[in-house]
């Protein structure tokens, strides 16, 4: 344990950072394994719907530095040679 008052209240604030990021990622984990579930269903009405929550949610957490934002970036593009 740190013996200084403030390491103490530093301790608490990163202990807060880090539950409220955990929380944050596994929101985006859900979000993309419920995308992939309805692509794969061939729902597209859903797919659209998720698709705009999970690219938000991706740019939200990238814009609060939860993830970088090359990582966010990288699932909202298309793959190379399928565009075509």
């Amino acid at each position: 344990m740190a013996n200084l008052k403030a390491s103490q209240k530093d301790i608490l604030r990163i202990q807060k950072r880090t539950d409220r990021n955990r929380q944050v990622k596994s929101a985006l984990k859900t979000l993309r394994s419920k995308l992939n579930k309805s692509v794969q269903e061939g729902d597209k009405g859903q797919a659209r719907e998720y698709t705009a929550l999970y690219f938000s949610a991706l740019d939200k957490a990238a814009k609060r530095r939860i993830i970088h934002r090359n990582k966010a970036n990288r699932p909202k593009s298309p793959p190379i040679g399928k565009n075509d």
